[in-house]
């Protein structure tokens, strides 16, 4: 039955292949996004650029949060793949 089916559904291969490349590129892409490595070395940058006084409290503290809040979301959505 097996080669049977193969034989029959021949003709949907390509549509497979395409179907595997996307969920690598998928699978690239998330793990690209979800790296938690830019995120630590942009915060490590960031006070850096505060105590050169570069940049102002303030300005630290938003930038601070939003890396935070990403970081929050990495660890959320690599929570969720265990």
């Amino acid at each position: 039955m097996g080669l049977f089916t193969q034989i029959i559904t021949l003709p949907l291969a390509p549509v497979r292949g395409v179907g595997w490349v996307v969920e690598r590129v998928l699978e690239a892409a998330e793990d690209e996004y979800y790296d938690p490595a830019p995120i630590h070395a942009e915060l490590a940058a960031l006070e850096k650029r505060l105590l050169a006084g570069e940049i102002d409290e303030e300005t630290f503290d938003r930038r601070e949060d939003e890396l935070l809040d990403r970081l929050e979301e990495i660890r959320n959505f690599r929570g969720q793949q265990s």
